[in-house]
C-alpha cells in the first residue's frame, strides 16, 4: 500500500509526533533528553526553522514547528531522527531502528490561531493527560516559557500566543487560563492482531549487543558522560520550563 502524501504547503505549521520503535520507553534517561535538546539546537541552527511547541515524553515526542521552506520539513525530521538515533544507540549500547516508522505530521495554516493554540495546549497537556503530574509545568516541555515568559534557548512564541493580550503578562495569563479549561479525551484501547498473543512467549537471545561499526563518533564514550555544551543547552531549557528550579538543578549538579 502506497503512503499517503504529506500535506506540505507554504505558510504552514506542523504538529509532529515521533515515537520510539516498538513504543519502548527509551527516553526516560535524563542524559538522553539532554542530548535530544542539544540535537534540536543544532537542527535549528542548520535549517533555520521556528520551534513553537515541544514536549519530550518517555516514548514519544511532540513538536509544533514552522520550516523556513515547505520542503525543509522532511530534511529537518530526517536529520534530527538520524542524529539522535546514532547518539542514543551509542549511549544505550544498542543497534537497529530507534524511531518507529514514519513520523506523524499534521499541517495547518500558521494564521489559523485557534488551531495553533489548541495544538500548543494539547502538546503542553501531554504529561498531565498521562497522569505524570498535576499541573502543566514540566522540565521537558516549553509550557514554562508561556506561563513565566522565560527564554529556553530553543523555542519561541507563536503570533497566536502574542495575540492573546496587549502585554506579555496578559498573554501569559490568558494562555494559563486557556490551559486550565482543557479536558483530555480518553485514548482508545490499542487493538492487537491475533498473532500478538504469541509475542510475549518469544525468548530474546542472550548476550551483549554490539555497536554498529557505521555509527558516528560522538563527543563522549559512554552515555554516563555528557559533554559540557550538551549540558548547558539542556540546563537553560529545563530551568526556563521546570516547576521547581531547585529540584531540577540537582540533575545538573550531580552530573
Amino acid at each position: 500500500m502506497s503512503r499517503k502524501p504529506r500535506d506540505i504547503k507554504p505558510g504552514y505549521c506542523y504538529h509532529i509526533t515521533t515515537r520510539c520503535n516498538n513504543r519502548e520507553f527509551r527516553l526516560t534517561r535524563h542524559e538522553c533528553r539532554q542530548v535530544f535538546l542539544y540535537a534540536l539546537k543544532k537542527a535549528i541552527a542548520k535549517f533555520k526553522f521556528k520551534l513553537y511547541g515541544l514536549c519530550i515524553m518517555s516514548n514519544h515526542i511532540h513538536y509544533l514547528l514552522e520550516p523556513l521552506q515547505p520542503e525543509d520539513l522532511s530534511k529537518i525530521m530526517h536529520w534530527v531522527n538520524w542524529y539522535t538515533a546514532m547518539c542514543f544507540n551509542r549511549m544505550l549500547n544498542r543497534t537497529g531502528h530507534f524511531w518507529e516508522k514514519r513520523y506523524h505530521s499534521s499541517g495547518f495554516e500558521k494564521n489559523d490561531y485557534k488551531r495553533v493554540l489548541n495544538t500548543l495546549r494539547y502538546i503542553h497537556a501531554n504529561p498531565k493527560a498521562a497522569n505524570m503530574q498535576q499541573g502543566y509545568f514540566y522540565d521537558f516541555s516549553n509550557y514554562g516559557t508561556h506561563d513565566r515568559l522565560t527564554d529556553d534557548g530553543l523555542t519561541e512564541w507563536h503570533p497566536a500566543f502574542l495575540g492573546l493580550g496587549r502585554t506579555l503578562e496578559e498573554c501569559a495569563a490568558r494562555y494559563r487560563g486557556f490551559c486550565k479549561k482543557y479536558k483530555p479525551k480518553p485514548k482508545p484501547e490499542r487493538s492487537y492482531h491475533w498473532g500478538s498473543k504469541l509475542l510475549p512467549k518469544v525468548v530474546k537471545g542472550k548476550g551483549k549487543k554490539r555497536t554498529s561499526p557505521g555509527q558516528m563518533r560522538l563527543p563522549w564514550d559512554t552515555w554516563e558522560v555528557i559533554d559540557t555544551e550538551v549540558s548547558e543547552v539542556a540546563e537553560k531549557f529545563v530551568m526556563a520550563n521546570c516547576y521547581d528550579p531547585k529540584i531540577a538543578m540537582q540533575y545538573f549538579n550531580d552530573a
